[in-house]
């Protein structure tokens, strides 16, 4: 667990205890948001999209990504937001690495293999819950056995959880915003797992960039029930299965 670091509140002056929060990298390590120590947290009156993201760099593999910006609150009611240490910026594309020793060159990837699998049997939809019986269908035919529909739609709108995977399900005729994209990201990331997404209408397009960004497998169902992947990451996932991280 991170160490706890000190923030004191704008607004009545007192000090609490923060722990800066942990996500999953995509290279598997965990990333401790990186607080700044005596920085001066923000007081949130307003909140946007885009201040509620910060670039972080990952020491492990050197990836920038953004992810949610650490919030404090106060007992007086006060919600802050803490700095985090700016991510370094990267060297130019043609900047020279330095030789590593041969003794330290990392071991050669063994090439994935596709996976093998029956023709899927599709469910025919007529109704939304045959959509989320649709999906759950289909994410056990790419390997997640114990997929379930989740006990009640919560506001983030996760329908199908399960070992490795959380799962949203949109049975509208509008196309999917992208807010509901960015609240199945962070699902994922609660959970560890990877996220996935079905629509049965299709993506804005600002959502379906976004996917492409986050790596989140997008799916189109038509009332056949078969799935069908509308991004690369969806196309990854069918080929190797719940082994593709």
């Amino acid at each position: 667990m991170a160490d706890s670091v000190p923030v004191r509140c704008p607004t009545c002056r007192r000090e609490n205890a923060f722990t800066p929060p942990t996500f999953p990298c995509a290279c598997g390590a965990p990333l401790t948001m990186p607080v700044l120590r005596g920085g001066v947290p923000v007081e949130i009156l307003h909140r946007t999209w885009q201040a509620s993201w910060v670039e972080v760099r990952c020491d492990v593999c050197g990836r920038h990504d953004e992810w949610p910006a650490p919030e404090s609150g106060c007992v007086c009611g006060t919600v802050v937001r803490v700095p985090v240490v700016p991510a370094p910026t990267p060297p130019p594309p043609n900047f020279p690495s330095p030789a590593r020793p041969a003794a330290e060159a990392p071991p050669v990837a063994q090439p994935r293999r596709a996976v093998l699998r029956p023709a899927f049997r599709p469910v025919t939809i007529r109704t939304a819950r045959d959509c989320v019986t649709a999906a759950q269908q289909y994410l056990k035919w790419l390997g997640y056995a114990d997929v379930a529909r989740s006990q009640e739609r919560t506001a983030a709108g996760v329908d199908l959880r399960g070992t490795g995977v959380v799962a949203q399900v949109d049975p509208t005729t509008r196309a999917t915003q992208l807010r509901e994209i960015e609240c199945v990201w962070l699902n994922g990331l609660n959970d560890s797992a990877i996220a996935v997404f079905f629509s049965l209408a299709g993506y804005a397009r600002d959502a379906r960039t976004r996917a492409d960004e986050l790596h989140i497998p997008l799916f189109v169902m038509d009332l056949t029930g078969t799935p069908q992947p509308v991004n690369d990451p969806a196309d990854e996932l069918i080929r190797y299965g719940a082994a593709h991280p």
